[in-house]
């Protein structure tokens, strides 16, 4: 379809080439979200980054181990001391031994799915069953605390595909308007040389000047609403933003890594995780509200890609080897990444003023089994364990408790439901938020926040 710059194209046209590809735009439509009904918050905006170990880890070989248990049971490592007294974690996590006073272990998460795809839903949306359309925090969280900069309000960084559906990518039921600004696709690897986000750049065909030049014969079109229906008239407005985002320097600056110091990017880890954490402090920083990271760590030296289900540690087919080994499939070589990266981002965050603002959660959509199969442990959904910090979390804390051989909840189990409500407790937004447009239809959350996870 072509059309002179000094005809406008009729109402027709303009609808078939929809609002944003006129201009040659390839931003999602995640750039109409617009303040929602939350109500008012407290004090400074919250954020939050949410670190998926996407394949499910295993609790008993990191934040929940059993060293009374038989071999078979509390597998190869051993438990080391943290700077909580009588809290112990796995000796392959050091560093976040001796940060174990600024975060709060959950240790009795618990659902019902085993799959990946559905245990990733339920791990994502804070329901246990939860509908094909039930959104994502990320996506919640867009439509409710909007940012008041011009940076993308929910972004996810690394691929999640394999065995998960692709509903990460949509906003739900909520529309395409609140999806995630992915960045990073299986082999993209932002410690790699010269790696750069493209998301901002502009088509080959269609420089600045053109864009602008684009964006004003469509504001000329639809400054007659009568004509164009009040459907262009906002997507005119959701333009603007896209516009303002490509041409703008703040989502340029904040997905800038070079703009790190080496040092810096050498204390996160010249790795995926590493280096993904650090992107998303940046995003944090520059006012983004929610922050997805796919916990890949990357590949050992010589090891051929298999995909960032990284957490999925059955043990078994070749180039697997054991849970316990130092294969991109085992805790030898992920759990020192995880302990690198994650204390690099709560230290970093602390130093710059931003943990008090910003919750940082760590969990996969389910555990391990309790007992070792062959080289591995398989899917476990009945008690698992998950790391928070920031937004007032109570550092140095424990809750819930499994049974002595981490398979079952023995006390305070955590639901989905309730997770969630935690989760949008610690950034100031009410469970009850209604989410439908009518304004009653839907809750954010069903769940009740733990408020045990609260305060000194």
């Amino acid at each position: 379809m072509k059309f002179s710059p000094h005809t406008p194209p009729n109402r027709r046209q303009l609808l078939q080439l929809g609002g944003i590809s006129v201009l040659g735009l390839g931003l999602p439509e995640l750039l109409r979200a617009s303040p929602g009904g939350g109500g008012p918050r407290r004090g400074k905006p919250k954020s939050c980054i949410f670190i998926v170990q996407y394949g499910g880890c295993s609790q008993i070989d990191s934040f929940d181990m059993k060293p009374d248990a038989p071999a078979e049971i509390r597998g190869a490592f051993k438990p080391i001391a943290t700077v909580v007294p009588g809290v112990r974690i796995c000796e392959h996590l050091p560093r976040l031994a001796r940060l174990a006073d600024r975060y709060c272990l959950v240790r009795s998460m618990t659902h019902g799915d085993p799959n990946h795809d559905g245990g990733m839903h339920v791990c994502m949306t804070g329901h246990s069953r939860p509908a094909e359309s039930t959104p994502y925090y990320g996506s919640v969280v867009a439509k409710l605390c909007p940012p008041t900069r011009n940076v993308p309000p929910y972004v996810w960084l690394q691929n999640i595909a394999g065995d998960v559906q692709p509903r990460y990518l949509t906003g739900g039921f909520l529309g395409a308007a609140y999806a995630p600004l992915r960045v990073g696709t299986d082999l993209d690897n932002p410690s790699a040389p010269g790696f750069k986000v493209k998301s901002f750049d502009s088509p080959a065909d269609v420089p600045t000047p053109r864009l602008l030049d684009r964006q004003k014969l469509l504001a000329r079109v639809e400054s007659n609403q009568t004509a164009c229906g009040a459907d262009a008239a906002n997507m005119g407005k959701y333009r603007e933003k896209a516009v303002d985002l490509l041409t703008g320097p703040e989502a340029r600056v904040a997905f800038d890594l070079d703009r790190e110091s080496a040092r810096m990017r050498d204390r996160y880890g010249r790795h995926p995780l590493g280096q993904n954490l650090l992107l998303a402090r940046r995003l944090i920083e520059a006012g983004t509200r929610l922050v997805s990271v796919t916990a890949w760590t990357g590949l050992p030296p010589g090891e051929a890609f298999r995909n960032v289900q990284t957490w999925d540690m059955h043990g078994t087919g070749p180039g697997l080897g054991s849970i316990f080994g130092s294969t991109a499939f085992g805790l030898s070589w992920a759990l020192p990444r995880v302990d690198e990266a994650v204390s690099a981002l709560l230290g970093d965050l602390e130093d710059r003023g931003l943990l008090e603002t910003t919750l940082v959660v760590l969990v996969g959509e389910f555990g391990r089994t309790p007992r070792v199969s062959g080289e591995g442990r398989d899917h476990w959904p009945a008690c698992y364990s998950a790391l928070l910090a920031g937004a007032g979390v109570r550092g140095g804390a424990v809750y819930g408790a499994s049974d002595r051989i981490a398979a079952y909840v023995k006390d305070n189990p955590v639901s989905p439901e309730d997770f969630g409500a935690t989760l949008f407790h610690a950034l100031d937004v009410a469970p009850e938020t209604k989410l439908g447009s009518d304004g009653f239809t839907r809750a954010v959350s069903a769940g009740k926040p733990v408020l045990d996870l609260f305060g000194s």
